[in-house]
Order: structure tokens, then C-alpha cells, then sequence
């Protein structure tokens, strides 16, 4: 069989290539099938916890030469066996081994192991399937390809606990997208993977949740059926709810508390169940404790975050669960101090990932201060909040940025905030600065806040305006993005709202009383971009009809400010559009 090895090939591996290395391999060609054997036991025995080791071997090729073992008819079962278990010590290393198993087309053949009759070939054929699967190079779609794989997987649950945890594992690993829910709910999912939730094997358990998780996330189908399936005269959401109790693994807990959300905001179980007001969200919220490790409070503040997100009741319940607000500020300023965590290699992984305590942090903060002006208040009373949300703008991970921004579009809902916090932290600075070159995903939550603070109410606006934003603006209304364009026409609709309203005889006398929003359509006449120029002259236009009730008034009062002399110098305008208009409007004083 055929195998790309990595390259380029570093000659500081080859040359680290020892004689004994080479002996391995050289073994597996031996003519006496009982050496072979031998030399494949050797070989597992040499590789276990030694990646040099298993570099050498897959440099000096005996990936090839263990498939072709592997799957040759004449081959023991013993020796198999014994294959697929060196092939999966192997996987165990580095993500380039995998790499380099996976250009030797190892699925395929490990899968073709499958339809074997002896259990341990089996068992070791899924193990090394399972170790595969889970590591972040292998492209899950490898698992869909044949489409006979799925049910001869779902009938080998059966057999026994190990292949119900390995399969499990791939499933929950391998289930990324829509298609592959269906996949997997068509071919009895549900049904073959429930019971597995009773199962005497922790590790069953587990795995078996796990799959659940996956499989309901935002998915109603899956939601609507797993919440009326019976495990022993018990309903699952039921037994999910056992399974968040506080005497149960955290991963459990965790987990149990996942699936419930999902069910929920697939609307399969309602916001005021009480397995959700008293079960699930006091579970996550738990879970934020600074007692808990890092990724059991990344995990618990994202899960919590999609819970209540579309629930203003679920808000408010969460805002005061266990000072959850205040417990979140814990999320900035982690680890605290290096005497906490003893363990050197727990610390620095926290510190490597303590970026994602703040992601999660702002996403939660986000959902929190969603709707209630109240919890708003609350968040941005904080201990430094606004500081350490436009700190989370300029922030080198492009997760924090996102989160950091969508927790501040959050908080611009409120008018109170737009006129104080909003204003005494500078925030459309940065936020300005976010918008230049940042990626869809950004743009588009970053564009919509921007609108917030183009509102007539907010004292941002004009600042705003004149740092550049009507040519981002009118940027975003070009983009593919349809959620950009959007965004980018309704904030260019500050003076085109005020235009439409001036087509109103009530409206007009308003206009034309408030000598604030007259000055204002002064001003953006004498704009340096001609779109603001264009929104200011439909208002002029509506204002001066002449057809309309009131229009000689309305025109001497537009003189008396200066109007007709902006209009002269406008007609001479390069644009054509904007010099027709403001001839248009001349002609209305002349008629």
C-alpha cells in the first residue's frame, strides 16, 4: 500500500533513527509468521509513552507494512489484533503521526476491520478508530463517506462496553453539522444510544451523554423525541436531571446540564420547567465558581449564556443566582496568584488559556444584560467593567474581540448607558478601530452597535460621524454580506428617518418649531459626503413643497437660516444627483 510519509523528512529525525528502530521494522518482513508476531508485541512495548519512538518507526515505514498485516487474510487474528493496537499507540502521539496514518489510508482498512466475527480485533480496530477520530486533523466526514459504516457501527453497540464507549466517542466527536445529526437519527441514534445511559460503565455513561449533547444542539427533531424516550419507565430529561445533581462527576453534571439547554432552546422543554428554573441554570451557574477549573468556567458561562439568551425571565433569575454578576469579574483577573495552583503544569495551561475566561465572561454578560435595563446597570457597575470590555476590543484573539463587542452591543440598548458610561469611556473609539479591516463575523455585531450610537439620543454621534464612519458605512452597504448591508443602511438612516417624517403636516410644524433639528439639516447639507448631503436635501424638499399647506412659511423661515445660499452653492455640486436636487428645490422658491 501506498504512503505519503511527512516531508520534508528533518535529517535531525533521521539521523535519530537508531539501529534498534530499525530492527523493529525490519522483523515485520520476517517469512516466520510467529517472529512477526513477536516483533509487532516487541514493537508495542518499545512505543508506549515514546514519541521519538514512534516518529522513528513511521519515518523508517512501518505504518504500511502494519495495514498490510493487518489486512491480509492469512494474518492471525492474534497478530491483527496486535496491529491495530501498535497502530493506535502510534495515533497517540503526535498530531503528525496522525497526519501521517491518515495518508496511509488507515480508516478505510481499520473499518473494513469491523466486519470481523472476534471481539478483541474489534475492540482494538475501534480503539484506534476513536483515537483517531478525536484528534482536531482528521476531517470527521472520513466517518460518512461509505454509507454502510453508521448502522454496522449502531449494531456493534451491542457487543460490549468497550465498543459502546469507543463508538459513542466517535460519534459525539464526529458530529459537527446538521447532515450529521440526521445521519445518525435516522439510523437510531436515539433509540440504540439511550439505554447506554443506565450502563454499569462510568465511561459509558459518559460517552453516551456526550453523543446526546451533540445531537440535540439546535436541532427540534432530535429535541421533540429525546424528551418523550423512557430509559426503564423513566423519561430522559428526567434522568438527565439526576444526573446534574451535585454529587455527581462535574463532566457529568456539566454535560447533563448541556443537553437539557439544548432541549430547551430547541424548544422541546419550556423556559419555566423546573427542570431548567431549578435545575439546569443553578447547575451552570455553579459552574462559574472560582472553585471549579478553568474550562469547567469557560464551559458553564457559554452554556449559561445560550440557555437564557432569548428569556428575559431566565435573565433576571440568573442575575441573582449566587452574586453570578459579581462572580464573573473573577473571570479578568485569573489566575490570581501563582500560590493558587500549585500544579506548575495546571498553571501553565490556565495561562495560556485564560483568554478564554474573558471570552466567555463577555458572552454571558451579553446574554445577562439583554434586555433589562435594571441588570444593564448592574454589569456596568462592576469593578471596572467598561475598561475591561474596550480593553477586550483590541485584544489579540479574535473570539475575545467578537465576545467583547457583542457584550457591549448588549449594554448600547440602553439609552441611560449611551448618554453616560457610553460617553465618559470614549467607546466608539475603539470601536471604530475594530471596525477597520475586522472579519464578517466582527463587522457585523460591531456595524449594529454602531447604529445604537448613531442614535439622535446618543452623544457619540457626532464624533462618530466625523471620524470617518459615513465612509465605512456606506462601505458596508456594498458588501455581500446581506447582515452588513443592512447595518450599514439603517445607521445611514440618522437624517434619512428625519426626512420622511418631514413628509408630515404635523411633522412639518415640528421641524420647523425646533430650531435644534433645523441646524442639524443645515449642517449635514454642508456635509463633506454627499449621502448625508442627499438625506439633509430630502428633508429641504419635503419642507418647501410647494403644493403643500404652510409651504411660503416654511420657505421664508429656511431663507431667513441660510438655506437658499446652501442650495446655490449645491447646484454647482460635481455630483449630478445632489446638484438636480438642490436645483429642484430652487425651483420652489421660484414658482
Amino acid at each position: 500500500m501506498a504512503c505519503l510519509l511527512e516531508t520534508p523528512i528533518r535529517m535531525s529525525v533521521l539521523s535519530e533513527v537508531t539501529a534498534s528502530s530499525r530492527h523493529y521494522v525490519d522483523r515485520l518482513f520476517d517469512p516466520d509468521p510467529q517472529k512477526v508476531l513477536q516483533g509487532v508485541i516487541d514493537m508495542k512495548n518499545a512505543v508506549i509513552g515514546n514519541n521519538k519512538q514512534k516518529a522513528n518507526l513511521i519515518v523508517l515505514g512501518a505504518v504500511p507494512r502494519l495495514l498490510y498485516l493487518l489486512q491480509q487474510e492469512t494474518s492471525s487474528t492474534e497478530l491483527k489484533t496486535e496491529c491495530a493496537v501498535v497502530l493506535g499507540s502510534l495515533a497517540m502521539g503526535t498530531e503528525n503521526n496522525v497526519k501521517s496514518l491518515l495518508d496511509c489510508h488507515i480508516i478505510p482498512a481499520l473499518l473494513q476491520g469491523l466486519l470481523s466475527q472476534d471481539l478483541k480485533f474489534i475492540e482494538a480496530c475501534l480503539r484506534c478508530l476513536r483515537t483517531i477520530f478525536t484528534s482536531p486533523v482528521t476531517p470527521e466526514e472520513l466517518l460518512y463517506t461509505d454509507a454502510t459504516v453508521i448502522p454496522h457501527l449502531m449494531a456493534l453497540l451491542g457487543r460490549s462496553r468497550y465498543t459502546q464507549e469507543y463508538i459513542c466517542q466517535i460519534f459525539s466527536h464526529c458530529c459537527k453539522a446538521p447532515d450529521h445529526q440526521t445521519i445518525l437519527f435516522n439510523h437510531g441514534a436515539v433509540q440504540n444510544i439511550a439505554h447506554l445511559l443506565t450502563s454499569v460503565s462510568y465511561k459509558v455513561r459518559m460517552q453516551a451523554l456526550k453523543c446526546f449533547s451533540v445531537l440535540a444542539f439546535e436541532n427540534p427533531q432530535v429535541s421533540m423525541t429525546l424528551v418523550n424516550v423512557l430509559v426503564d419507565g423513566e423519561l430522559l430529561p428526567q434522568i438527565f436531571v439526576k444526573m446534574l445533581q451535585r454529587d455527581k462527576p462535574i463532566e457529568m453534571q456539566l454535560t447533563s446540564a448541556k443537553c437539557l439547554t439544548y432541549m430547551c432552546r430547541a424548544g422541546a422543554i419550556r423556559t419555566d420547567d423546573n427542570c431548567i428554573v431549578l435545575k439546569t441554570l443553578p447547575c451552570l451557574v455553579r459552574m462559574c465558581s472560582k472553585e471549579r477549573l478553568l474550562e469547567e468556567r469557560v464551559e458553564g458561562a457559554e452554556t449559561l449564556a445560550y440557555l437564557i439568551e432569548p428569556d428575559v425571565e431566565l435573565q433576571r433569575i440568573a442575575s441573582i443566582t449566587d452574586h453570578l454578576i459579581a462572580m464573573l469579574a473573577d473571570y479578568f483577573k485569573y489566575p490570581s496568584s501563582v500560590s493558587a495552583i500549585t500544579d506548575i503544569k495546571r498553571l501553565d495551561h490556565d495561562l495560556k488559556h485564560a483568554h478564554e475566561l474573558r471570552q466567555a465572561a463577555f458572552k454571558l454578560y451579553a446574554s445577562l444584560g439583554a434586555n433589562d435595563e435594571d441588570i444593564r446597570k448592574k454589569i456596568i457597575e462592576t469593578e471596572n467593567m467598561m475598561d475591561r470590555i474596550v480593553n477586550g476590543l483590541s485584544e489579540s484573539s479574535i473570539k475575545v474581540r467578537l465576545a467583547a463587542v457583542r457584550c457591549l452591543h448588549s449594554l448600547s440598548r440602553s439609552v441611560q448607558q449611551l448618554r453616560t458610561s457610553f460617553q465618559d469611556h470614549a467607546v466608539w473609539k475603539p470601536l471604530m478601530k475594530v471596525l477597520q479591516n475586522a472579519p464578517d463575523e466582527i463587522l457585523v455585531v460591531a456595524s449594529s452597535m454602531l447604529c445604537n450610537l448613531l442614535l439622535e439620543f446618543s452623544p457619540s454621534k457626532e464624533p462618530i460621524l466625523e471620524s470617518g464612519a459615513i465612509e465605512l458605512l456606506c462601505g458596508l452597504t456594498q458588501s455581500e454580506n446581506p447582515a452588513l448591508r443592512v447595518n450599514g443602511i439603517w445607521a445611514l438612516m440618522t437624517l434619512c428617518i428625519l426626512a420622511n417624517i418631514a413628509d408630515g403636516t404635523t411633522a412639518k410644524e415640528l421641524i420647523m418649531t425646533n430650531d435644534d433639528i433645523l441646524q442639524k439639516i443645515k449642517y449635514y447639507m454642508g456635509h463633506s459626503h454627499v449621502k448625508l448631503q442627499l438625506a439633509a436635501m430630502f428633508c429641504i424638499s419635503n419642507l418647501i413643497w410647494n403644493e403643500e399647506e404652510g409651504s411660503q412659511e416654511r420657505q421664508d423661515k429656511l431663507r431667513d437660516i441660510g438655506i437658499v445660499d446652501i442650495l446655490h452653492k449645491l447646484s454647482q455640486s460635481p455630483d449630478t444627483n445632489l446638484c438636480d436636487k438642490a436645483k429642484t428645490a430652487l425651483q420652489q422658491y421660484l414658482a
